[in-house]
């Protein structure tokens, strides 16, 4: 029986692989830092611990054949010293450790946004180093370390996911876009023609399981996993909308007047109380990705399920509940 370890069991995609997994022929292992933040359904392994803890790294792979590596720290802008410390050290930390114990295949996680908007739609281009976004050049940083550390002993499934949405949220574009649209003084980018690469958490799931678990995979390997259609921008704006009255842009500028914008937003944050209006990553997120499922269907049997207007319905639905304040467009640090 292959033994299937998630780190980052208790956030939005380890929860969801460990809720497509369960129930499986895999045995699984669930790691985290605190337990009771666990799907109540889990009834499988759990491995404590704080993967910047080198004690704890060394114990979590024995007898582990697959990591899926989702644990995450994230901002959408800015703090790049917290995104190195808590996010991309500990994370190249993990996959040596991974690979010292014999893992035999490593699962990542990472975005369409890393080769946007020039190489998206090819998985397997490697990233952009973008200094206007910290944390994305972390995720670049890690995609090119799985691109050496692959081979005949380590084969690597490098997921490029669209932009989260569904049950059990955390940092995303919604929670940040929304309270946004209610100021009145967000534009319309490029007319919002662009596309919006939503993916609802149960898909995000499946195809973490279907990459943890598909035969055949040896090497290197990416993909770009979204959901059933990609939606623009302005698509996406008029069903909020519609259905739940969230104000529609006024006006709209060119992609070459909304980083200008945005930067000056990023320089006048040390004088405000509140994160900035907008941010240049905000602005990268809306750039073109052109991005498919088609090598993931073809690869690992990927059926995406579910619409984006479920993804959307389902986490407003939650956020009603969770979010009585704006979100932070970085994690706290603890």
């Amino acid at each position: 029986m292959t033994t299937i370890l998630i780190t980052g069991a208790t956030g939005f995609c380890g929860s969801h692989a460990l809720d497509h997994l369960s129930g499986g022929n895999a045995q699984l292992i669930a790691a985290c830092r605190d337990a009771r933040k666990l799907p109540d359904t889990f009834q499988g392994e759990v491995r404590c611990g704080d993967l910047r803890d080198p004690g704890y790294r060394a114990r979590l792979f024995d007898g582990v054949d697959v990591l899926i590596h989702a644990a995450s720290w994230s901002s959408l802008w800015s703090h790049a010293d917290e995104s190195a410390a808590l996010y991309l050290t500990p994370t190249l930390a993990t996959l040596e450790a991974a690979q010292l114990a014999g893992v035999k295949r490593i699962v990542n996680i990472s975005t369409t946004s890393a080769a946007a908007p020039e190489h998206s739609r090819h998985a397997r281009a490697p990233g952009i180093i973008r200094p206007l976004w910290p944390h994305l050049c972390n995720l670049v940083r890690i995609e090119d370390r799985l691109r050496d550390m692959a081979g005949p002993k380590l084969a690597i499934a490098n997921l490029r996911l669209g932009l989260f949405a569904g049950a059990r949220y955390g940092l995303g574009l919604l929670p940040i876009l929304l309270p946004r649209l209610k100021t009145h003084l967000v534009p319309w980018v490029a007319g919002g023609r662009t596309g919006m690469p939503i993916i609802d958490g149960r898909d995000v799931g499946q195809a973490l399981g279907l990459a943890a678990t598909v035969p055949g995979l040896s090497g290197f390997n990416a993909f770009n996993v979204v959901g059933p259609t990609i939606p623009s921008v302005r698509e996406v704006i008029t069903f909020l909308h519609e259905e739940y009255q969230y104000p529609m842009p006024h006006f709209n500028v060119p992609f070459s007047i909304a980083y200008p914008f945005a930067w000056l937003m990023e320089r006048l944050d040390p004088i405000s109380p509140w994160d900035p209006l907008v941010t240049r990553s905000i602005i990268h997120l809306l750039e073109e990705t052109g991005v498919t499922n088609h090598d993931a269907i073809e690869a690992l049997g990927y059926r995406p399920r579910y619409s984006w207007r479920t993804a959307v319905r389902t986490q407003l639905a939650e956020m009603q509940i969770r979010q009585t304040a704006p979100m932070a467009m970085t994690r706290p640090v603890n």
